[in-house]
């Protein structure tokens, strides 16, 4: 997207709720760009310790028994 300096004064609010991230926004003066804006990545969830407690519903009896190619 591209506006006019003057145009993203008025309506700077606006254009910036606009952006997903990653996307710029391009401001130009006189048919020329100049400066240009960028939405960052919202930041990454905070992770909670346990929340996968109770989702293993089977696990092999030998799960933790030595591999074959191992042995030796």
């Amino acid at each position: 997207m591209t506006v006019t300096i003057a145009e993203a004064q008025a309506r700077l609010p606006e254009l910036i709720a606009q952006l997903v991230p990653g996307d710029s926004l391009i401001l130009t003066q006189d048919g020329r760009a100049v400066a240009r804006l960028t939405a960052e990545p919202p930041p990454p969830k905070e992770r909670k310790l346990g929340s996968m407690a109770g989702t293993v519903l089977y696990m092999a009896p030998d799960f933790d028994a030595p591999l074959d190619d191992f042995k030796d």
